[in-house]
């Protein structure tokens, strides 16, 4: 099935309810449905048939959300950035999808000057490109849902590598069903149209996949309208519109529940509040118990299995000794996950292999990267690069990664890209970037760098220069200089000496 299809479903049978509520913005499923034809119309009379790639650079906005369905009805796929992303980082996207069409946000116009897409299309009033709204109610008739069979591309999710170069991971209009049919089951069963979702991250990412859920039920879809992030209007919204599910990271769910707001509004109709993207402290899982009540649902994913890895669900969450300390859940309905030695096979349980997994959720590769899909996969299996255990019961703990990469408020930070970046600077000779735990978001950056010889810099000029060239929320929130950079035996940097030596200087003082 076409997954604009649900738009249409309940456009027919819920055409009066809300659909997508934006500060005073309220659009029915008549007005949404009417509205994705019309922009899917914009995008084809730009030549944008099936199989092309539709790139979007916008903030969470109606149009970001509209815009998926109308890739959807056309066949082609929808290629959304991290909005927090540079230039540079789109302009990597629109070379490795082929952008045919980029669909851009007004307040973005640097990133509309990249090269590639031969079509552009304005989010608001902008003097690089016509907007698409104003384009969209001269639209005319709109294109019929394109014909799709299950291995047909819709999404190419970007995720990073260990390379530093993010790749696309090709999510399919098959898999993508099977995935909102399995969260339903897992993560939030039971959602009807009476229910609402509010959003509190990024629609182009796990958030945009959540509320793909409530379309499919026709459930509203409810943003923040708040430049920043703010907890009084968070849990005024939940209060307003009776809320009943929140998709988040620990991070955003450790400031929603310590903000003097949550106990000003009544967040009674709360069912679900799911967490994923990185461990969450037992201290503010507890807190958020308390909080909130049995609402919390964890589970562990990556964008190339769309999340669909383990689940812990509301019941099994507990702030007594009876809660299954350090695990993220059980395997996914559906899915089989293995933990797995270096030659691939099956390890005995509380042994530490890497976390594979198999199932229809797993992503149909990563696009023009033959090398990487090589590497990821092994007798039908993905391999997470995550490293973990099974208890006897099948729960999973993952207890270290194979890579570097850290999780900081809920991203994925890949060392690799951030110290490639810093080797520019000239007086820079040697770096190493990893993380390191910290109570608010779950691990922060630290950078440590050796500079060339008789070169000079300190600290700060290092960042400033590393701000110009990276996304915002990729920068470390130390950097250190030092004469030497520890190596091993064998003449080569180490991080785990690197990381030694830091937390040495710093219980010292001398860091």
């Amino acid at each position: 099935m076409n997954l604009a299809h649900f738009v249409e479903q309940q456009a027919r049978r819920l055409a009066r309810k809300p659909a997508f509520v934006w500060g005073d913005l309220t659009l029915n499923w008549a007005t949404f449905d009417t509205r994705i034809k019309a922009m899917a119309a914009v995008f084809a009379s730009h030549g944008v048939t099936k199989g092309d790639r539709v790139l979007v650079q916008a903030r969470n906005s109606n149009q970001l959300f509209e815009s998926m369905f109308a890739c959807f009805r056309l066949g082609a796929v929808w290629v959304p950035a991290n909005f927090r992303g540079t230039p540079d980082d789109l302009a990597w996207m629109a070379e490795l999808s082929g952008a045919k069409l980029l669909l851009c946000d007004a307040v973005f116009p640097e990133h509309a000057k990249i090269p590639g897409p031969n079509a552009r299309l304005a989010i608001g009033e902008a003097d690089f490109a016509a907007d698409v709204d104003a384009m969209m109610k001269d639209a005319g008739n709109p294109p019929p849902l394109a014909a799709v069979d299950r291995d047909d591309p819709a999404w190419f999710f970007f995720t990073s590598g260990t390379t530093g170069r993010p790749k696309a991971s090709v999510l399919t209009h098959g898999q993508l069903g099977f995935v909102v049919n399995n969260h339903l089951c897992d993560l939030v069963p039971g959602v009807t149209h009476e229910d609402a979702s509010l959003v509190v991250a990024p629609l182009s990412h796990g958030a945009g996949m959540h509320q793909l859920l409530m379309v499919a039920r026709g459930a509203p879809t409810i943003l923040t309208t708040a430049p920043k992030f703010d907890t009084e209007e968070i849990w005024e919204l939940v209060e307003r519109w009776r809320v009943t599910n929140i998709f988040t990271v620990p991070t955003i769910l450790k400031m929603i529940v310590e903000a003097p707001a949550v106990e000003r509004f009544d967040h009674s109709s709360l069912r679900y509040v799911i967490y994923a993207g990185a461990p969450m402290y037992r201290t503010d899982q507890i807190k958020a118990l308390d909080t909130l009540g049995s609402v919390l649902v964890q589970y562990f994913g990556l964008g190339e299995v769309t999340g669909n890895i383990t689940v812990l669900p509301a019941h099994e969450h507990s702030t007594g000794d009876d809660f299954r300390m350090g695990t993220c859940g059980f395997p996914r309905t559906g899915m089989h996950v293995e933990i797995q030695d270096d030659d691939g096979r099956p390890c005995a349980p509380g042994k530490t292999g890497e976390i594979c997994v198999t199932g229809p959720a797993v992503f149909a590769g990563y696009w023009q990267n033959p090398e990487a899909n090589a590497k990821s996969f092994r007798d039908g299996f993905f391999r997470t690069g995550d490293l973990g255990h099974m208890d006897a019961e099948g729960y999973v703990f993952i207890t270290g990664r194979a890579s570097d990469m850290y999780i900081s408020g809920g991203s994925n930070i890949y060392p690799r890209e951030i110290e490639e970046k810093m080797l520019l600077h000239p007086a820079v000779s040697e770096v190493a970037v990893f993380g390191l735990p910290d109570p608010k978001w779950g691990e922060i950056g630290v950078a440590v760098v050796s500079l060339a010889s008789g070169e000079a810099a300190n600290p700060e000029e290092i960042e400033v220069f590393l701000r110009e060239r990276i996304a915002s929320y990729k920068v470390p929130r130390q950097f250190h200089v030092w004469d030497e950079i520890p190596k091993s035996g064998y003449g080569k940097m180490a991080k785990r000496l690197v990381r030694a030596e830091l937390e040495r200087r710093m219980a010292s003082g001398e860091a």
